[in-house]
C-alpha cells in the first residue's frame, strides 16, 4: 500500500490537481518571497488582503501558465527518468537506491535546463497587476505567455529566460534531502520488524517533505526573486546568477529583515505541501475502496 501511495503522490495528474486546488496558497507564498516590504502575516490574512485589494480572481492569477509549466516539467522529468531507467536496467547488475538517486538528480537537472524559461515567464505573469509594497519593484505589462517570451527576449536578452537556473539546479537535491529523512524515520518506525501502516507512511512522508522544504526554503526565495527580476536597482536580476550573487541576495534579506526574513511565505508553502499530501492520500483511499468494491462485485457475479 505504501509504495502505491508514493506513486500516487508523485503522479503528474495528481500534482496538477493539487496545485489547482491550493493555488491561492502559492500566490501568498510568492508575494511574500518577492515583495520583501509586505508584512509577514498569517496566510489567511495575506489571502484576504490580496482578495480585498485586487479581487478574488487575483488569487488565481497566472494559473494557466503555472499549470502549463508544471505539466511540461513533469513530462520532461519522468520521460528523462524512465529513459535513464531503461538504460540502467539493460546493463549488468541490479538497480540500486544510489543509482535511482543519481538518475533522479540527472533528470532534475535536465528538467531545470529545459523548463526554466517557462517558470520565469509564469512567475512574471503571476505577479502582473500585483499591488506591491516595495517601490523598487517594476510592474510588467505582458498580453500573455507568448508576448511575455517575445518581450523578455527582445528587451532583456535570451539569457534572461534562464534567470534562477543556478539555485534551481542546487534545489534538485531537495528530494535527496527528503529521501534521507524519509528513510531514516521509516527505519525507526519499523524497528524490530514492526509493520508500518499507510497512515504512518503518510505522516513520515509529510514530515520529511516539511524538513526538506524548510531547509531549502531560503534558496527557493532567491529563486523566486531571480525569476521575477523586475527591480529598479541593480543586483537582483542578471542571467545565470553566480553563487556570489545568491549569497549576496541572502545576506541582503537578512540585513534588512533579519534571519527569519529568509522564511517569509514558509507557512503558506508548508500548508500547500501538507494539504497536497492529504488530498492525494484521501484520493488514494477513495480509489482503493472503489477498486476493491468493484473486484468484490465481479467476483460475486462469477459465482
Amino acid at each position: 500500500m505504501s509504495t502505491r501511495l508514493v506513486d500516487l503522490l508523485s503522479c503528474p495528474s495528481g500534482s496538477v490537481t493539487a496545485m489547482s486546488v491550493f493555488f491561492p496558497l502559492d500566490t501568498a507564498r510568492l508575494r511574500l518571497q518577492v515583495d520583501e516590504n509586505r508584512k509577514s502575516k498569517s496566510t489567511p490574512v495575506i489571502l484576504a488582503e490580496i482578495a480585498k485589494e485586487e479581487g478574488v480572481l487575483s488569487l488565481y492569477r497566472g494559473w494557466f501558465p503555472v499549470i502549463s509549466s508544471l505539466c511540461c516539467s513533469n513530462f520532461v522529468y519522468f520521460y528523462t527518468f524512465n529513459t535513464l531507467k531503461k538504460l540502467a536496467s539493460a546493463g549488468p547488475g541490479r538497480p540500486r537506491p544510489a543509482t535511482d538517486l543519481l538518475m533522479g538528480v540527472v533528470s532534475g537537472a535536465v528538467n531545470v535546463i529545459l523548463t526554466t524559461p517557462m517558470w520565469v515567464v509564469n512567475t512574471r505573469l503571476k505577479l502582473q497587476g500585483a499591488k506591491f509594497r516595495n517601490e523598487d519593484l517594476r510592474q510588467t505589462h505582458y498580453k500573455g505567455i507568448f508576448d511575455a517570451f517575445y518581450r523578455i527576449v527582445s528587451e532583456e536578452g535570451v539569457a534572461t529566460l534562464w534567470n534562477s537556473m543556478l539555485p534551481s539546479l542546487i534545489l534538485v537535491f531537495n528530494p535527496a534531502v527528503q529521501f534521507m529523512f524519509y528513510e531514516a524515520m521509516k527505519r525507526k518506525a519499523g524497528k524490530g520488524g514492526r509493520a508500518i501502516t499507510s497512515a504512518e507512511i503518510f505522516v513520515i512522508g509529510a514530515v520529511a517533505k516539511a524538513v526538506a522544504t524548510t531547509g531549502t526554503y531560503p534558496l527557493q526565495t532567491v529563486q523566486a526573486i531571480l525569476r521575477f527580476g523586475q527591480y529598479k536597482g541593480d543586483g537582483k536580476g542578471g542571467a545565470f546568477a553566480s553563487l556570489r550573487s545568491i549569497v549576496a541576495l541572502l545576506m541582503d534579506r537578512i540585513k534588512k529583515h533579519g534571519f527569519f526574513g529568509l522564511y517569509k511565505g514558509l507557512e503558506a508553502k508548508l500548508l500547500q505541501t501538507v494539504l497536497t499530501a492529504a488530498l492525494m492520500f484521501v484520493v488514494y483511499e477513495k480509489i482503493t475502496t472503489a477498486t476493491f468494491k468493484v473486484m468484490r462485485i465481479n467476483k460475486a457475479m462469477k459465482h
